[in-house]
């Protein structure tokens, strides 16, 4: 069988550099090209060079697609306007896609939902098999124990992160909901300040910190009446998230056009 020809968006980034890594030390894949926006100062550079390997004879490209051109799967960590922009590329070229962009807003879903419907899509708010097994989890959890039991999430990442809260904190509360069976949106607390009045039965509260170089910190809280039950996720560097979306990349293969999640690829 051929080696699967995955190209990487927003490559010139701390998590562009990693996938390239992870990709070339993967067996069954081969790196395709790598895009940035056409301000990028990388434009031109070696893909190799700037991920810390030897040259690899492919450069940082701001041609999407030339790039699709010559892939099999592209895994895309860069901004909601950029994700949706090759949503579209990828539906049409019939390529993989997978997604690891956050802060989505909901009409950014629409056209990704859309896109799923012309090709394979993976997304999900955090790659890494760890946090997938976690989320699995904390759905069970919610199932099993009723609005006795208070959710709270509670997220820390590095200082340079735009969005809060994280994408996996909402994957996480949206598991918690669908365990307990209801809206997330409508029981969500994301901010709290000044006099709150007591906790609303049946919420889920989200806290959000912010420092330093953290990788990524989840814990899923669950507290009841003289009784917590806490679930915790440590990130101890990017590349589980590189290796992830990798193993997404190559299990999408012929999977036919439809959005799915890490759940699938794991069989969860």
């Amino acid at each position: 069988m051929s080696e699967v020809r995955i190209a990487v968006t927003g490559a010139a980034g701390r998590m562009g550099r990693e996938l390239v890594r992870v990709i070339a030390a993967t067996s069954g894949c081969a790196l395709s090209g790598g895009i940035e926006s056409k301000a990028s100062p990388h434009i031109g550079a070696d893909l190799g060079v700037l991920a810390g390997l030897p040259p690899l004879g492919l450069t940082v490209s701001a041609d999407p697609a030339e790039v699709v051109a010559r892939s099999d799967a592209i895994i895309d960590f860069s901004t909601p306007a950029a994700t949706v922009e090759m949503a579209g590329l990828a539906a049409k070229a019939g390529l993989v896609h997978v997604i690891g962009t956050t802060g989505l807003s909901p009409s950014d879903e629409a056209a990704i939902e859309a896109a799923a419907g012309h090709t394979t899509v993976i997304k999900a708010g955090n790659m890494s098999l760890g946090v997938t097994l976690l989320t699995a989890v904390t759905r069970r959890i919610a199932e099993a124990l009723d609005a006795d039991f208070d959710i709270e999430i509670v997220e820390m990442h590095h200082r340079h992160k735009v969005d809060a809260p994280s994408g996996t904190a909402l994957m996480l509360g949206a598991a918690a909901a669908e365990g307990r069976g209801i809206d997330l949106k409508s029981n969500a607390v994301t901010v709290r300040d000044g006099h709150t009045g007591p906790r609303e039965r049946g919420s889920i509260g989200f806290a959000t910190l912010r420092g330093g170089s953290v990788v990524g910190d989840h814990t899923v809280i669950f507290a009841g009446e003289g009784e917590r039950i806490e679930v915790t996720h440590r990130a101890g560097d990017r590349s589980i998230f590189a290796r992830g979306a990798v193993k997404a990349a190559l299990w999408g293969q012929g999977k036919g056009a439809g959005l799915f999640s890490m759940n699938d690829v794991l069989g969860i």
